[in-house]
């Protein structure tokens, strides 16, 4: 490594609990929240509740849902200079990753992912949504600790055995290398005619 070098996705893990309302998907909450100036991603746990004109989902929003559950893992990333359609690619690679860290985690529990959400059987474990500010594409991955209220039937973390903060860590950890890896495979090719 170089001098001056900095990791392509920064992330932070927020010690203090922040519930979730829906206005934290926004544009520079990654630098308020975790002082991250890049490209970035924090996580922090807290309650979720997100309704009425704060639903970013139009179908949801259009049917009447509500996302609500006592305790949740939050994801929110930013990305610059990305596109909504990359952003989502970008959200279901994180998705991924954090699937396989579930199963690597709670061996005994079968984690399915279905486009950006994660499942348990029949129950759901995670939310997901993508969008676009002025200036970025965002991000919000929530991952249930304790589903308690939730409007439909579902799973957390809790119930599985697995830490969150750890969980959150690891999580974070796997995508910022990942991020990293696609940088330098696009660097490290010649063109062709």
């Amino acid at each position: 490594m170089t001098s001056g070098f900095r990791r392509i996705v920064e992330t932070a893990f927020l010690p203090l609990p922040l519930d979730y309302t829906g206005a934290e998907l926004r544009s520079h909450f990654v630098r308020e929240r975790g002082r991250i100036e890049w490209d970035g991603v924090v996580a922090f746990v807290g309650a979720c509740a997100v309704r009425g004109e704060r639903l970013v989902d139009l179908e949801d929003a259009e049917g009447g849902s509500e996302i609500v559950a006592e305790r949740m893992l939050h994801f929110i990333g930013e990305h610059f200079q990305c596109g909504l359609r990359e952003a989502n690619a970008r959200l279901r690679l994180f998705v991924s990753i954090a699937r396989e860290a579930l199963e690597d985690r709670a061996s005994a529990a079968r984690v399915d992912r279905r486009g950006d959400d994660l499942f348990v059987g029949e129950r759901k474990l995670s939310v997901a949504i993508c969008t676009a500010t002025p200036v970025s594409a965002v991000f919000h991955f929530g991952v249930n600790v304790d589903p308690l209220g939730a409007p439909v039937p579902a799973i957390g973390l809790v119930e599985l055995g697995v830490d969150a903060a750890a969980f959150a860590r690891e999580v974070l950890d796997r995508y910022a290398a990942e991020c990293e890896a696609i940088e330098r495979a696009l660097r490290k090719v010649r063109a062709v005619p």
